[in-house]
Protein backbone atom coordinates (compact mmCIF):
# COMPACT_ATOMS: atom_id res chain seq x y z
CA UNK A 1 0.00 0.00 0.00
CA UNK A 2 3.08 2.26 0.63
CA UNK A 3 3.89 2.17 -2.91
CA UNK A 4 0.77 3.20 -4.31
CA UNK A 5 0.51 6.05 -1.97
CA UNK A 6 3.38 7.66 -3.93
CA UNK A 7 0.38 9.29 -5.96
CA UNK A 8 -0.10 11.43 -3.42
CA UNK A 9 3.15 13.46 -4.94
CA UNK A 10 0.89 16.07 -6.14
CA UNK A 11 -1.03 16.56 -3.27
CA UNK A 12 1.95 16.65 -0.62
CA UNK A 13 1.26 20.29 0.49
CA UNK A 14 -2.46 19.61 1.16
CA UNK A 15 -1.46 16.21 2.89
CA UNK A 16 1.01 18.61 4.96
CA UNK A 17 -1.30 21.03 5.52
CA UNK A 18 -3.82 18.10 7.16
CA UNK A 19 -0.87 17.21 9.40
CA UNK A 20 -0.43 20.04 10.87
CA UNK A 21 -4.10 20.93 11.41
CA UNK A 22 -4.70 17.32 12.85
CA UNK A 23 -1.09 18.28 15.58
CA UNK A 24 -3.03 21.53 16.41
CA UNK A 25 -6.76 19.81 17.02
CA UNK A 26 -4.87 17.00 19.41
CA UNK A 27 -3.31 19.85 21.25
CA UNK A 28 -6.32 21.47 22.06
CA UNK A 29 -7.80 18.47 22.99
CA UNK A 30 -5.22 17.42 25.37
CA UNK A 31 -5.01 21.06 26.74
CA UNK A 32 -9.13 21.10 27.71
CA UNK A 33 -8.61 18.45 30.50
CA UNK A 34 -6.09 20.50 32.05
CA UNK A 35 -8.52 24.11 31.93
CA UNK A 36 -11.11 21.99 33.24
CA UNK A 37 -9.01 21.07 36.27
CA UNK A 38 -8.15 24.51 37.11
CA UNK A 39 -11.75 25.58 36.65
CA UNK A 40 -12.46 23.21 39.50
CA UNK A 41 -9.20 23.01 41.28
CA UNK A 42 -8.56 26.83 41.83
CA UNK A 43 -12.17 28.44 40.80
CA UNK A 44 -14.84 26.29 42.45
CA UNK A 45 -12.95 25.06 45.35
CA UNK A 46 -12.06 28.41 46.57
CA UNK A 47 -15.59 30.42 45.03
CA UNK A 48 -13.25 32.28 42.71
CA UNK A 49 -16.04 33.08 39.86
CA UNK A 50 -14.18 35.70 37.67
CA UNK A 51 -11.07 32.95 37.40
CA UNK A 52 -14.20 30.38 36.47
CA UNK A 53 -15.42 32.71 33.44
CA UNK A 54 -11.43 33.74 32.70
CA UNK A 55 -10.89 29.92 32.67
CA UNK A 56 -14.06 29.21 31.08
CA UNK A 57 -13.70 31.43 28.07
CA UNK A 58 -10.02 30.11 27.30
CA UNK A 59 -11.86 26.58 26.90
CA UNK A 60 -14.47 27.85 25.00
CA UNK A 61 -12.05 29.67 22.47
CA UNK A 62 -9.51 26.43 22.68
CA UNK A 63 -12.81 24.21 21.32
CA UNK A 64 -13.82 26.78 19.22
CA UNK A 65 -10.03 26.16 17.58
CA UNK A 66 -9.95 22.69 17.72
CA UNK A 67 -13.45 22.24 16.05
CA UNK A 68 -11.98 24.87 13.10
CA UNK A 69 -8.60 23.01 12.73
CA UNK A 70 -10.88 19.73 12.42
CA UNK A 71 -13.30 20.56 9.49
CA UNK A 72 -10.42 21.88 7.85
CA UNK A 73 -8.62 18.81 8.56
CA UNK A 74 -11.32 16.91 7.38
CA UNK A 75 -12.01 18.69 4.18
CA UNK A 76 -8.39 18.84 3.32
CA UNK A 77 -7.81 15.27 4.00
CA UNK A 78 -10.99 14.18 1.32
CA UNK A 79 -9.67 16.20 -1.54
CA UNK A 80 -6.04 14.46 -0.67
CA UNK A 81 -7.62 11.83 -0.54
CA UNK A 82 -10.30 12.13 -3.81
CA UNK A 83 -7.55 12.98 -5.64
CA UNK A 84 -5.39 10.75 -4.74
CA UNK A 85 -8.23 7.68 -6.21
CA UNK A 86 -8.94 9.77 -9.34
CA UNK A 87 -5.04 9.66 -10.52
CA UNK A 88 -4.95 6.06 -9.49
CA UNK A 89 -8.00 4.95 -11.57
CA UNK A 90 -6.50 6.84 -14.68
CA UNK A 91 -3.21 5.28 -14.01
CA UNK A 92 -4.76 1.80 -13.77
CA UNK A 93 -7.24 2.48 -16.67
CA UNK A 94 -4.47 3.61 -19.04
CA UNK A 95 -1.74 0.82 -18.29
CA UNK A 96 -4.66 -1.54 -19.17
CA UNK A 97 -4.98 -0.18 -22.33
CA UNK A 98 -1.93 -0.90 -23.44
CA UNK A 99 -2.35 -4.68 -22.28
CA UNK A 100 -2.34 -7.27 -25.07
CA UNK A 101 -5.12 -9.77 -25.09
CA UNK A 102 -2.62 -11.82 -23.12
CA UNK A 103 -3.11 -9.73 -20.36
CA UNK A 104 -6.89 -9.47 -20.57
CA UNK A 105 -7.16 -13.38 -20.79
CA UNK A 106 -4.69 -13.67 -17.70
CA UNK A 107 -6.40 -11.38 -15.30
CA UNK A 108 -10.06 -11.02 -16.73
CA UNK A 109 -12.01 -8.59 -17.76
CA UNK A 110 -14.29 -8.69 -14.27
CA UNK A 111 -11.41 -8.69 -12.02
CA UNK A 112 -9.97 -5.55 -13.72
CA UNK A 113 -13.05 -3.72 -12.90
CA UNK A 114 -13.58 -4.69 -9.88
CA UNK A 115 -10.23 -3.60 -9.21
CA UNK A 116 -10.41 -0.33 -10.89
CA UNK A 117 -13.33 0.74 -8.67
CA UNK A 118 -14.16 -0.87 -5.69
CA UNK A 119 -10.30 -1.85 -4.97
CA UNK A 120 -9.40 1.68 -5.13
CA UNK A 121 -12.35 2.89 -3.40
CA UNK A 122 -11.18 0.75 -0.58
CA UNK A 123 -7.43 2.78 -0.63
CA UNK A 124 -9.26 5.99 -1.02
CA UNK A 125 -11.34 5.61 2.31
CA UNK A 126 -8.65 4.32 4.70
CA UNK A 127 -6.23 6.62 2.88
CA UNK A 128 -9.15 9.18 4.44
CA UNK A 129 -8.83 7.79 7.73
CA UNK A 130 -5.46 7.21 7.86
CA UNK A 131 -4.42 11.25 7.27
CA UNK A 132 -6.55 11.92 10.14
CA UNK A 133 -6.17 8.79 12.83
CA UNK A 134 -2.70 7.92 12.18
CA UNK A 135 -1.45 11.29 13.18
CA UNK A 136 -3.77 11.59 16.32
CA UNK A 137 -4.18 8.48 17.67
CA UNK A 138 -0.73 7.94 18.75
CA UNK A 139 -0.01 11.77 19.64
CA UNK A 140 -3.64 11.60 21.69
CA UNK A 141 -1.90 8.48 23.54
CA UNK A 142 1.70 9.68 23.79
CA UNK A 143 0.39 12.89 24.98
CA UNK A 144 -2.43 11.40 27.17
CA UNK A 145 0.42 9.73 28.81
CA UNK A 146 2.63 12.37 29.78
CA UNK A 147 -0.24 14.63 30.91
CA UNK A 148 -2.27 11.66 32.97
CA UNK A 149 1.57 11.34 34.79
CA UNK A 150 1.92 14.88 35.51
CA UNK A 151 -1.23 14.46 37.39
CA UNK A 152 -0.88 11.89 39.62
CA UNK A 153 1.99 9.55 38.47
CA UNK A 154 0.79 7.07 40.90
CA UNK A 155 -2.81 6.82 39.54
CA UNK A 156 -1.38 6.39 36.20
CA UNK A 157 0.00 2.67 37.19
CA UNK A 158 -3.70 1.65 36.14
CA UNK A 159 -2.30 2.27 32.60
CA UNK A 160 -0.19 -0.10 32.70
CA UNK A 161 -2.43 -3.26 33.07
CA UNK A 162 -5.61 -1.50 30.94
CA UNK A 163 -3.31 -0.61 28.14
CA UNK A 164 -1.63 -4.29 27.10
CA UNK A 165 -5.22 -5.63 27.61
CA UNK A 166 -6.75 -3.72 24.69
CA UNK A 167 -3.58 -3.72 22.05
CA UNK A 168 -3.83 -7.88 22.85
CA UNK A 169 -7.80 -7.56 21.86
CA UNK A 170 -6.77 -5.53 19.03
CA UNK A 171 -4.32 -7.72 17.90
CA UNK A 172 -6.17 -10.58 18.28
CA UNK A 173 -9.25 -9.75 16.36
CA UNK A 174 -6.97 -8.16 13.64
CA UNK A 175 -5.24 -11.46 12.75
CA UNK A 176 -8.69 -13.27 12.28
CA UNK A 177 -9.58 -10.44 10.13
CA UNK A 178 -7.14 -10.08 7.91
CA UNK A 179 -7.50 -13.52 6.07
CA UNK A 180 -11.76 -13.30 5.49
CA UNK A 181 -10.80 -9.45 4.11
CA UNK A 182 -8.27 -10.92 1.36
CA UNK A 183 -11.25 -13.73 0.75
CA UNK A 184 -14.05 -11.04 0.22
CA UNK A 185 -12.00 -8.61 -2.33
CA UNK A 186 -12.01 -12.13 -4.93
CA UNK A 187 -15.75 -13.11 -4.13
CA UNK A 188 -16.56 -9.60 -4.90
CA UNK A 189 -14.43 -10.51 -8.33
CA UNK A 190 -16.70 -14.12 -8.77
CA UNK A 191 -19.81 -12.23 -8.28
CA UNK A 192 -19.08 -9.46 -10.89
CA UNK A 193 -18.41 -11.96 -12.77
CA UNK A 194 -21.67 -14.15 -13.06
CA UNK A 195 -23.13 -10.77 -12.81
CA UNK A 196 -21.55 -9.24 -15.85
CA UNK A 197 -22.22 -12.93 -17.87
CA UNK A 198 -25.61 -13.18 -16.98
CA UNK A 199 -26.43 -9.36 -18.17
CA UNK A 200 -24.31 -10.06 -21.42
CA UNK A 201 -25.85 -12.82 -22.23
CA UNK A 202 -29.05 -12.33 -21.52
CA UNK A 203 -30.76 -13.58 -24.85
CA UNK A 204 -29.11 -16.75 -24.46
CA UNK A 205 -30.11 -17.74 -21.04
CA UNK A 206 -33.84 -16.79 -22.31
CA UNK A 207 -33.65 -18.62 -25.05
CA UNK A 208 -32.76 -21.77 -23.25
CA UNK A 209 -35.13 -21.22 -21.10
CA UNK A 210 -31.83 -21.21 -18.05
CA UNK A 211 -32.86 -18.43 -16.13
CA UNK A 212 -33.43 -20.16 -13.08
CA UNK A 213 -30.02 -21.89 -13.57
CA UNK A 214 -28.11 -18.42 -13.86
CA UNK A 215 -30.24 -17.06 -10.80
CA UNK A 216 -28.89 -20.28 -8.52
CA UNK A 217 -25.15 -19.09 -9.67
CA UNK A 218 -25.77 -15.51 -8.77
CA UNK A 219 -27.27 -16.84 -5.53
CA UNK A 220 -24.75 -19.00 -4.71
CA UNK A 221 -21.80 -16.53 -5.41
CA UNK A 222 -23.84 -13.63 -3.47
CA UNK A 223 -24.23 -16.10 -0.15
CA UNK A 224 -20.73 -17.12 -0.15
CA UNK A 225 -19.84 -13.12 -0.43
CA UNK A 226 -22.77 -12.65 2.05
CA UNK A 227 -21.22 -15.11 4.65
CA UNK A 228 -18.02 -13.77 4.60
CA UNK A 229 -18.81 -10.26 5.01
CA UNK A 230 -20.77 -11.50 7.84
CA UNK A 231 -18.46 -13.64 9.17
CA UNK A 232 -15.43 -10.77 9.21
CA UNK A 233 -18.13 -8.18 10.58
CA UNK A 234 -18.80 -10.84 13.55
CA UNK A 235 -15.28 -10.42 14.41
CA UNK A 236 -15.05 -7.24 14.02
CA UNK A 237 -18.34 -6.40 15.74
CA UNK A 238 -16.84 -8.16 18.64
CA UNK A 239 -14.03 -5.49 19.18
CA UNK A 240 -16.21 -2.45 19.89
CA UNK A 241 -18.02 -3.96 23.09
CA UNK A 242 -14.44 -5.58 24.64
CA UNK A 243 -13.19 -2.13 23.79
CA UNK A 244 -16.66 -0.18 26.17
CA UNK A 245 -15.98 -2.66 28.47
CA UNK A 246 -12.71 -2.20 29.10
CA UNK A 247 -12.92 1.33 29.11
CA UNK A 248 -15.85 1.31 31.91
CA UNK A 249 -14.17 -0.83 34.13
CA UNK A 250 -11.09 1.66 33.43
CA UNK A 251 -13.44 4.28 34.66
CA UNK A 252 -14.45 2.45 37.74
CA UNK A 253 -10.83 1.50 38.91
CA UNK A 254 -9.48 5.10 38.05
CA UNK A 255 -12.27 6.56 40.19
CA UNK A 256 -12.65 4.17 43.14
CA UNK A 257 -8.25 4.76 43.14
CA UNK A 258 -8.36 8.22 42.68
CA UNK A 259 -10.98 8.45 45.41
CA UNK A 260 -8.35 6.99 48.04
CA UNK A 261 -5.24 9.19 46.66
CA UNK A 262 -8.22 12.34 47.13
CA UNK A 263 -8.78 11.62 50.46
CA UNK A 264 -5.30 11.24 51.44
CA UNK A 265 -4.32 13.83 50.47
CA UNK A 266 -2.18 13.18 47.62
CA UNK A 267 -4.39 14.44 44.94
CA UNK A 268 -7.54 17.08 44.13
CA UNK A 269 -10.43 16.40 42.58
CA UNK A 270 -9.95 18.79 39.51
CA UNK A 271 -6.83 16.55 38.53
CA UNK A 272 -9.04 13.40 38.92
CA UNK A 273 -11.36 14.70 36.45
CA UNK A 274 -8.66 15.84 34.01
CA UNK A 275 -7.09 12.21 34.82
CA UNK A 276 -10.07 10.71 33.86
CA UNK A 277 -10.24 12.60 30.76
CA UNK A 278 -6.77 11.60 29.57
CA UNK A 279 -7.40 7.61 30.48
CA UNK A 280 -10.28 8.14 28.42
CA UNK A 281 -8.49 9.76 25.58
CA UNK A 282 -5.85 7.18 25.91
CA UNK A 283 -7.96 4.31 25.14
CA UNK A 284 -10.38 6.08 22.59
CA UNK A 285 -6.63 6.83 20.63
CA UNK A 286 -6.83 2.70 20.59
CA UNK A 287 -10.16 2.39 19.84
CA UNK A 288 -8.95 4.40 16.64
CA UNK A 289 -6.31 2.31 15.77
CA UNK A 290 -8.31 -0.77 16.07
CA UNK A 291 -11.21 1.34 13.72
CA UNK A 292 -7.67 1.00 11.24
CA UNK A 293 -7.44 -2.41 12.06
CA UNK A 294 -11.08 -2.98 10.40
CA UNK A 295 -9.73 -0.84 7.35
CA UNK A 296 -6.17 -1.48 6.71
CA UNK A 297 -6.45 -5.39 6.38
CA UNK A 298 -8.96 -5.01 3.29
CA UNK A 299 -7.23 -2.18 1.73
CA UNK A 300 -3.85 -3.63 1.91
CA UNK A 301 -5.29 -6.83 0.21
CA UNK A 302 -6.71 -4.29 -2.43
CA UNK A 303 -3.70 -2.76 -2.96
CA UNK A 304 -2.08 -6.29 -3.69
CA UNK A 305 -4.46 -6.55 -6.33
CA UNK A 306 -4.04 -3.09 -7.30
CA UNK A 307 -0.42 -3.57 -7.57
CA UNK A 308 -0.45 -6.63 -9.79
CA UNK A 309 -1.76 -4.60 -12.33
CA UNK A 310 0.29 -1.71 -12.09
CA UNK A 311 2.74 -4.40 -12.54
CA UNK A 312 2.39 -6.16 -15.22
CA UNK A 313 4.40 -5.77 -18.11
CA UNK A 314 2.69 -5.76 -21.20
CA UNK A 315 3.84 -8.78 -23.15
CA UNK A 316 3.58 -6.58 -26.55
CA UNK A 317 6.06 -3.23 -26.25
CA UNK A 318 7.36 -1.09 -29.05
CA UNK A 319 10.62 -1.65 -29.57
CA UNK A 320 10.98 1.58 -32.15
CA UNK A 321 9.95 5.90 -30.76
CA UNK A 322 10.52 7.06 -34.25
CA UNK A 323 9.26 6.17 -37.39
CA UNK A 324 9.89 3.26 -39.63
CA UNK A 325 8.71 4.12 -43.51
CA UNK A 326 6.94 1.48 -45.67
CA UNK A 327 10.01 -0.18 -48.23
CA UNK A 328 9.35 1.74 -51.96
CA UNK A 329 6.68 -0.35 -53.77
CA UNK A 330 5.25 -2.06 -51.08
CA UNK A 331 2.46 -0.14 -49.52
CA UNK A 332 -0.10 -2.15 -48.01
CA UNK A 333 1.55 -5.65 -48.99
CA UNK A 334 1.44 -8.04 -45.83
CA UNK A 335 3.92 -11.02 -45.88
CA UNK A 336 3.69 -14.21 -43.51
CA UNK A 337 6.88 -16.16 -43.47
CA UNK A 338 7.12 -19.51 -41.49
CA UNK A 339 4.64 -18.20 -39.07
CA UNK A 340 3.78 -20.19 -35.76
CA UNK A 341 1.41 -19.31 -33.06
CA UNK A 342 0.55 -21.15 -29.66
CA UNK A 343 -1.75 -19.43 -26.84
CA UNK A 344 -0.22 -19.78 -23.78
CA UNK A 345 -0.70 -22.86 -21.91
CA UNK A 346 -2.21 -24.96 -25.24
CA UNK A 347 -0.97 -28.00 -25.85
CA UNK A 348 -1.15 -27.60 -29.82
CA UNK A 349 0.09 -24.22 -31.64
CA UNK A 350 -2.95 -22.17 -32.82
CA UNK A 351 -1.69 -21.70 -36.02
CA UNK A 352 1.84 -22.85 -37.46
CA UNK A 353 4.26 -23.11 -40.80
CA UNK A 354 2.10 -20.28 -42.14
CA UNK A 355 3.27 -18.44 -44.96
CA UNK A 356 1.58 -16.52 -47.75
CA UNK A 357 1.72 -13.10 -49.50
CA UNK A 358 -1.14 -10.70 -49.60
CA UNK A 359 -0.91 -7.69 -51.84
CA UNK A 360 -2.63 -4.19 -52.47
CA UNK A 361 -5.05 -4.20 -54.69
CA UNK A 362 -6.55 -7.44 -54.13
CA UNK A 363 -8.82 -9.23 -52.14
CA UNK A 364 -7.45 -12.19 -49.87
CA UNK A 365 -10.10 -14.72 -48.73
CA UNK A 366 -9.29 -17.23 -45.70
CA UNK A 367 -11.46 -20.21 -45.45
CA UNK A 368 -11.68 -23.24 -43.13
CA UNK A 369 -13.00 -25.43 -40.53
CA UNK A 370 -13.88 -24.13 -37.36
CA UNK A 371 -11.00 -24.29 -34.85
CA UNK A 372 -8.56 -24.17 -38.16
CA UNK A 373 -6.72 -20.69 -37.27
CA UNK A 374 -8.47 -18.24 -39.35
CA UNK A 375 -9.00 -15.38 -36.62
CA UNK A 376 -5.80 -16.68 -34.84
CA UNK A 377 -4.18 -15.70 -38.22
CA UNK A 378 -6.16 -12.47 -38.45
CA UNK A 379 -5.23 -11.06 -34.61
CA UNK A 380 -1.57 -11.02 -36.00
CA UNK A 381 -1.79 -8.95 -38.21
CA UNK A 382 -2.51 -5.98 -36.18
CA UNK A 383 -0.44 -7.13 -33.48
CA UNK A 384 -3.13 -8.19 -31.22
CA UNK A 385 -0.68 -11.46 -29.77
CA UNK A 386 3.14 -11.77 -31.19
CA UNK A 387 4.55 -14.09 -33.66
CA UNK A 388 6.68 -16.83 -32.07
CA UNK A 389 8.42 -18.06 -34.81
CA UNK A 390 8.63 -16.42 -37.88
CA UNK A 391 7.59 -12.89 -39.04
CA UNK A 392 4.70 -10.62 -40.39
CA UNK A 393 5.38 -7.90 -42.48
CA UNK A 394 3.13 -5.36 -43.58
CA UNK A 395 4.94 -2.99 -46.36
CA UNK A 396 8.54 -5.25 -46.28
CA UNK A 397 8.53 -4.18 -42.66
CA UNK A 398 8.60 -6.90 -39.79
CA UNK A 399 5.84 -5.47 -37.45
CA UNK A 400 7.71 -5.47 -34.47
CA UNK A 401 10.02 -3.07 -36.14
CA UNK A 402 6.76 -0.27 -35.91
CA UNK A 403 5.28 1.53 -33.01
CA UNK A 404 1.58 -0.42 -32.83
CA UNK A 405 0.51 2.89 -33.35
CA UNK A 406 1.91 3.01 -36.86
CA UNK A 407 0.60 -0.09 -37.19
CA UNK A 408 -2.80 -0.07 -36.66
CA UNK A 409 -2.68 3.75 -38.47
CA UNK A 410 -2.37 1.53 -41.45
CA UNK A 411 -5.00 -0.79 -40.75
CA UNK A 412 -9.23 -0.93 -41.05
CA UNK A 413 -10.06 -3.80 -38.69
CA UNK A 414 -13.72 -5.05 -38.44
CA UNK A 415 -13.58 -7.96 -35.77
CA UNK A 416 -15.32 -11.03 -35.77
CA UNK A 417 -18.31 -9.55 -33.14
CA UNK A 418 -19.05 -6.01 -34.20
CA UNK A 419 -18.76 -4.21 -30.95
CA UNK A 420 -20.46 -0.43 -30.73
CA UNK A 421 -20.46 1.75 -28.58
CA UNK A 422 -23.35 4.13 -26.77
CA UNK A 423 -23.91 7.52 -28.49
CA UNK A 424 -25.20 8.60 -32.11
CA UNK A 425 -24.37 6.19 -34.99
CA UNK A 426 -22.17 9.05 -36.84
CA UNK A 427 -19.76 9.03 -33.44
CA UNK A 428 -19.66 5.69 -33.69
CA UNK A 429 -18.86 5.40 -37.69
CA UNK A 430 -16.47 8.43 -36.68
CA UNK A 431 -14.39 5.74 -34.33
CA UNK A 432 -12.72 5.08 -36.77
CA UNK A 433 -11.55 8.56 -38.17
CA UNK A 434 -12.39 11.37 -35.29
CA UNK A 435 -12.45 14.28 -37.72
CA UNK A 436 -14.29 12.38 -40.44
CA UNK A 437 -16.53 15.01 -42.43
CA UNK A 438 -20.77 14.19 -42.45
CA UNK A 439 -19.82 13.35 -46.05
CA UNK A 440 -17.15 10.69 -45.34
CA UNK A 441 -19.76 9.45 -43.05
CA UNK A 442 -22.36 9.40 -45.17
CA UNK A 443 -20.55 7.80 -48.14
CA UNK A 444 -18.58 5.05 -45.31
CA UNK A 445 -22.29 3.74 -44.29
CA UNK A 446 -23.14 4.04 -48.35
CA UNK A 447 -20.47 1.43 -49.13
CA UNK A 448 -21.32 -0.58 -45.78
CA UNK A 449 -25.02 -0.95 -47.27
CA UNK A 450 -25.97 1.17 -43.77
CA UNK A 451 -27.69 3.88 -45.68
CA UNK A 452 -30.90 2.49 -45.46
CA UNK A 453 -31.99 1.46 -42.12
CA UNK A 454 -30.38 4.64 -41.04
CA UNK A 455 -32.52 6.53 -43.11
CA UNK A 456 -35.11 4.97 -41.55
CA UNK A 457 -34.56 5.53 -38.48
CA UNK A 458 -36.17 8.34 -36.78
CA UNK A 459 -32.82 11.00 -35.98
CA UNK A 460 -30.76 9.52 -39.11
CA UNK A 461 -27.51 9.68 -38.42
CA UNK A 462 -28.36 11.12 -34.95
CA UNK A 463 -30.20 8.42 -33.51
CA UNK A 464 -28.61 6.74 -30.18
CA UNK A 465 -27.18 3.51 -30.18
CA UNK A 466 -27.56 1.91 -27.08
CA UNK A 467 -24.31 0.38 -25.01
CA UNK A 468 -23.41 -2.82 -26.75
CA UNK A 469 -25.57 -1.97 -29.82
CA UNK A 470 -28.35 -3.28 -28.17
CA UNK A 471 -30.85 -1.35 -30.14
CA UNK A 472 -29.68 -2.99 -33.86
CA UNK A 473 -30.42 -6.24 -35.20
CA UNK A 474 -26.80 -8.58 -35.79
CA UNK A 475 -26.59 -7.69 -39.90
CA UNK A 476 -27.34 -3.87 -38.71
CA UNK A 477 -24.23 -3.85 -36.57
CA UNK A 478 -21.96 -5.78 -38.72
CA UNK A 479 -22.54 -2.79 -41.61
CA UNK A 480 -21.92 0.17 -39.04
CA UNK A 481 -18.88 -1.58 -38.08
CA UNK A 482 -17.88 -2.27 -41.60
CA UNK A 483 -18.54 1.36 -41.98
CA UNK A 484 -16.21 2.53 -39.05
CA UNK A 485 -13.65 0.82 -40.72
CA UNK A 486 -14.67 1.99 -44.65
CA UNK A 487 -14.31 6.29 -43.18
CA UNK A 488 -10.38 5.92 -42.32
CA UNK A 489 -8.44 5.47 -45.26
CA UNK A 490 -5.86 2.18 -44.45
CA UNK A 491 -3.45 0.34 -45.99
CA UNK A 492 -5.02 -3.04 -45.19
CA UNK A 493 -8.64 -4.04 -44.69
CA UNK A 494 -9.23 -6.67 -42.51
CA UNK A 495 -13.17 -8.27 -42.40
CA UNK A 496 -12.98 -11.03 -39.53
CA UNK A 497 -15.95 -12.91 -40.42
CA UNK A 498 -17.75 -9.60 -40.75
CA UNK A 499 -20.43 -10.48 -43.71
CA UNK A 500 -22.03 -13.85 -41.59
CA UNK A 501 -25.03 -11.69 -40.08
CA UNK A 502 -25.96 -10.32 -43.73
CA UNK A 503 -28.26 -12.40 -46.20
CA UNK A 504 -26.71 -13.66 -49.44
CA UNK A 505 -28.57 -10.23 -51.53
CA UNK A 506 -26.51 -7.95 -48.79
CA UNK A 507 -23.18 -9.78 -48.73
CA UNK A 508 -22.69 -9.73 -52.66
CA UNK A 509 -23.83 -5.43 -52.94
CA UNK A 510 -21.48 -4.87 -49.89
CA UNK A 511 -18.66 -6.50 -51.36
CA UNK A 512 -19.11 -5.41 -55.20
CA UNK A 513 -19.36 -1.89 -53.35
CA UNK A 514 -15.75 -2.65 -51.53
CA UNK A 515 -13.89 -3.59 -54.74
CA UNK A 516 -14.59 -0.22 -56.10
CA UNK A 517 -13.57 1.60 -52.91
CA UNK A 518 -10.07 -0.25 -51.77
CA UNK A 519 -8.83 -0.95 -55.49
CA UNK A 520 -5.48 0.52 -53.97
CA UNK A 521 -5.62 -1.34 -50.73
CA UNK A 522 -4.82 -5.01 -49.30
CA UNK A 523 -8.21 -6.18 -48.50
CA UNK A 524 -8.32 -9.53 -46.31
CA UNK A 525 -11.59 -11.29 -45.76
CA UNK A 526 -12.12 -14.12 -43.02
CA UNK A 527 -14.93 -16.16 -44.12
CA UNK A 528 -17.26 -19.42 -43.25
CA UNK A 529 -19.63 -19.22 -46.51
CA UNK A 530 -18.20 -19.90 -49.85
CA UNK A 531 -19.75 -17.57 -51.30
CA UNK A 532 -18.45 -14.83 -50.17
CA UNK A 533 -14.95 -15.99 -51.43
CA UNK A 534 -15.94 -17.31 -54.78
CA UNK A 535 -14.36 -14.04 -56.53
CA UNK A 536 -11.06 -13.42 -54.44
CA UNK A 537 -7.88 -13.35 -55.59
CA UNK A 538 -6.75 -15.32 -53.85
CA UNK A 539 -8.24 -18.16 -51.58
CA UNK A 540 -6.34 -19.33 -48.19
CA UNK A 541 -7.72 -22.60 -47.33
CA UNK A 542 -6.82 -23.20 -43.45
CA UNK A 543 -7.18 -26.64 -41.58
CA UNK A 544 -6.11 -28.17 -38.21
CA UNK A 545 -3.59 -25.17 -37.80
CA UNK A 546 -1.86 -25.04 -40.90
CA UNK A 547 -2.51 -24.37 -44.92
CA UNK A 548 -3.18 -26.69 -46.97
CA UNK A 549 -3.94 -24.94 -50.35
CA UNK A 550 -3.86 -21.37 -51.70
CA UNK A 551 -5.38 -20.25 -54.93
CA UNK A 552 -8.29 -18.56 -57.13
CA UNK A 553 -11.77 -20.79 -56.78
CA UNK A 554 -11.22 -22.46 -59.75
CA UNK A 555 -7.81 -23.50 -59.04
CA UNK A 556 -8.59 -25.02 -55.80
CA UNK A 557 -11.16 -27.29 -56.83
CA UNK A 558 -8.74 -28.74 -58.64
CA UNK A 559 -6.17 -28.59 -56.59
CA UNK A 560 -7.48 -28.92 -52.44
CA UNK A 561 -9.25 -31.60 -51.41
CA UNK A 562 -10.27 -29.46 -47.85
CA UNK A 563 -11.91 -27.05 -50.64
CA UNK A 564 -13.91 -28.85 -52.60
CA UNK A 565 -15.73 -30.42 -49.24
CA UNK A 566 -16.52 -27.27 -48.24
CA UNK A 567 -17.92 -26.57 -51.73
CA UNK A 568 -19.69 -29.31 -51.56
CA UNK A 569 -21.22 -28.77 -48.25
CA UNK A 570 -22.78 -25.71 -48.87
CA UNK A 571 -23.81 -25.32 -52.83
CA UNK A 572 -25.19 -27.60 -54.66
CA UNK A 573 -23.90 -29.45 -57.59
CA UNK A 574 -25.65 -26.70 -60.24
CA UNK A 575 -24.09 -23.87 -58.21
CA UNK A 576 -20.88 -25.12 -58.53
CA UNK A 577 -20.82 -26.35 -61.85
Amino acid sequence: MIKLFRNLKPYRWVVAAVLVLVFFQTLSELYLPTLMADIVDKGVVTGDTPYIWRVGGLMLLVALGGMICSVAASFYSSKAATGFGKLLRGKVFKHASNFSLEEFDKIGTASLITRTTNDINQVQQVLIMMLRMMVMAPMMCLGGILMAVSKDATLSLILVVILPVLALTIWLIARKGLPLFKAIQKKIDKLNLVMRESLTGIRVIRSFNRTDYESKRFDEANLDLTDTSIKVNKIMAFMMPVMMLVMNLSSVAIIWYGGLRIDAGHMQVGDLMAFLQYAMQIMFSLVMVSMMFVMIPRAAASAVRINEVLDMEPIIKDTVTGKNPTQAGQRGLVEFDNVSFSYPGAEQPAIQNISFTAKPGQVTAIIGGTGSGKSTLISLIPRFYDVQEGSVRVGGVDIRDLTQEELRSKIGFVPQKAVLFSGTISENIRYGKEDASDEEVRHAAQTAQASEFIGNMEEGFNSLIAQGGTNVSGGQKQRLSIARALVRPAEIYIFDDSFSALDFKTDAKLRAALKQETQESTVMIVAQRVSTVLDADQIIVMNESQIVGIGNHTELMETCEVYQEIVRSQLSEEEIA
